[in-house]
């Protein structure tokens, strides 16, 4: 009785989600406000008008599931534990899959001053646990009295970096799906990734939780410029994603379903995309929208939500 309950319910919320008119998701907790990725960022959008908190995922060297968007610790963000700064052109010597959870906590990821972000609150944080970014959220939901948010999760995996930046894609699925069950939030949770590979798994292992497929345009030029920092990888490892060169339907191709959400970089819809969308069944919520401008505009060819750096455009 307990699992056809529980399954009953999944099957409501997740309902619910797909009725909504429009879901309003903050980028990295909303990145121009807070840093990144961090709980006083996702604490922060829920006393604001979103729905769903939006992150990455990223595994250290001791297997834990942390919060990062970069795969190494980004000089544009990172204060070292002596308090200096990473130097511009060597963030790929740290590797978060290189490096033991405690030893990235000794780094600093909210001090420094970012000139894109002005308005961006300055404090000492580190990368945290994805399990505590969990438990403080559902907390402060409930002391705020305000709905459970949902949470759009993406796998910072691609098949050029597999065992370099991140395990493979099925290792890196189990060790974040453990969390998500054990806490409980499968039915608030969508699974986002550029990467095909962590799609296919959720949608087979975990057939009821929703998926979105990431997108950006890349061209041959864009391709040789990943290549450039990797050695010994097969070129056409680099083709292995979806790169929107041939609309909607060449996305398709490398799904062998048709996920919840379709979700694009913001310069590439258009009121035809989102028909194409629609007809599939797919949601359309692009990236990265940070304009009330831009928003509106979006929203008269018929897209489904947004994902901000700016939670204030939704207010």
């Amino acid at each position: 009785m307990k699992n056809v309950f529980l399954t009953g319910a999944f099957l409501v919320l997740t309902q619910w989600y797909s009725s909504q008119t429009f879901d309003n998701q903050a980028h990295r907790g909303g990145k121009s406000l807070y840093p990144e990725n961090t709980i006083p960022a996702m604490k922060n959008a829920l006393k604001m008008n979103v729905t769903t908190l939006e992150m990455d995922l990223a595994i250290t060297k001791d297997k834990k599931v942390i919060l990062s968007h970069d795969a190494f610790l980004s000089p544009e963000l990172i204060t070292k534990p002596d308090g200096t700064y990473i130097p511009k052109d060597s963030g790929f010597y740290y590797k978060i899959y290189d490096m033991s959870y405690a030893k990235i906590q000794t780094f600093d990821v909210g001090s420094k001053k970012l000139d894109r972000y002005p308005d961006q609150k300055k404090m000492k944080v580190q990368k945290p646990l994805f399990e505590d970014v969990i438990d403080a959220c559902e907390a402060y939901s409930r002391e705020l009295k305000r709905p459970l948010p949902f949470y759009n999760i993406e796998t910072k995996t691609r098949p050029f970096s597999d065992n370099i930046f991140h395990p493979e894609p099925k290792e890196f699925v189990d060790l974040m799906m453990k969390i998500i069950v054990k806490k409980g939030i499968q039915d608030r949770v969508i699974i986002q990734s550029f990467d095909p590979r962590t799609l296919e798994i959720i949608h087979k292992e975990y057939p009821k939780v929703m998926t979105a497929l990431l997108v950006e345009k890349v061209d041959d030029k864009k391709i040789v410029q990943q290549q450039a920092h990797f050695e010994n990888i097969p070129a056409d490892k680099f083709k292995e994603y979806p790169n929107h060169l041939n609309g909607v339907a060449g996305d398709m191709k490398f799904l062998s379903f048709i996920p919840t959400i379709y979700s694009p970089d913001h310069t590439l819809v258009t009121s035809k995309l989102v028909q194409e969308c629609h007809a599939l069944g797919m949601k359309v919520i692009p990236w990265t929208v940070n304009t009330k401008e831009r928003l509106k505009e979006l929203k008269d060819m018929g897209i489904d939500g947004v994902i901000s750096d700016d939670p204030r455009i939704f207010e």
